[in-house]
């Protein structure tokens, strides 16, 4: 299991998804729905995005998710979490989290230290610099980065 919000999906969630992918039968990509935050893409959307950027990873399915990750992991038998870290900050956080996923379901979590490329890298910060303008071709897919624009040209224009 691959959880997150992934609004927009970008090159460092992918490169934790593709290190999963190798490392286990089957690698299932679920999306938050979250109703209190304020999401650029819906849920439906965001799904369709990543089918489309992980068709080349045949054992990666992926879903949605609402409610606490630990219910859906032991409702649909996921035993481990994959989580990627890129800074301490991270771990400080994740590391509660695996704990309580831990005694709550017995979910494990496997931490995968962010490729040196991507460790900058989150969709907040790909979304603040392309609302200001700026080229962030290299941190999303190709595929991705016109729907990226006209969303974020759609959400300044309302």
């Amino acid at each position: 299991m691959c959880p997150g919000s992934f609004d927009p999906i970008t090159f460092g969630h992918l490169d934790i998804i593709e290190r999963a992918s190798s490392l286990f039968d089957e690698v299932v990509v679920a999306v938050l729905v979250n109703k209190t935050k304020k999401s650029l893409f819906t849920v439906g959307e965001r799904i369709s995005m990543i089918r489309e950027v992980t068709t080349k990873y045949p054992n990666v399915v992926v879903d949605s998710w609402s409610g606490l990750l630990v219910d859906y992991c032991k409702k649909n038998s996921i035993p481990i979490i994959v989580k990627g870290l890129r800074a301490v900050t991270d771990f400080d956080y994740e590391l509660q989290m695996s704990q309580i996923n831990l005694q709550l379901q017995g979910v494990e979590t496997l931490f995968m230290s962010t490729a040196p490329a991507h460790s900058f890298l989150s969709s907040s910060l790909v979304k603040e610099v392309a609302s200001y303008g700026g080229d962030v071709s290299s941190y999303v897919p190709s595929v991705l980065l016109e729907r990226l624009q006209q969303r974020l040209d759609l959400q300044q224009n309302s």
